[in-house]
């Protein structure tokens, strides 16, 4: 099993709130363009794993809301970063 350290959704490049229609699309797309039988650059294959394990953690509802809560704890990590950024946004939009 492979442990990526990428964010699925930034690997097929769709938002956290599509649907596995989209999340299929999107696999497809980057399957036939980067599938080593269709792409003979050395990167290719590489992306083509990364695409496969996205597709696989996405199209897993169980293994996507674990994906989902992850993302969601790294975005509370740095909590200080976090309200700083926030009240900043806040003063700009006020000013």
């Amino acid at each position: 099993m492979q442990t990526s350290t990428a964010d699925p959704y930034d690997v097929l490049g769709v938002p956290a709130t599509a649907s596995l229609a989209q999340i299929k699309l999107a696999f497809r797309k980057m399957a036939s363009t980067f599938h080593p039988d269709r792409n003979p650059d050395a990167n290719a294959a590489a992306r083509f794993r990364d695409a496969q394990h996205a597709y696989e953690i996405l199209s897993d509802e169980g293994r996507r809301q674990e994906c989902d809560q992850r993302r969601q704890k790294h975005l509370l990590d740095d909590s200080r970063a976090a309200a700083r950024s926030i009240f900043q946004s806040y003063l700009e939009g006020i000013a």
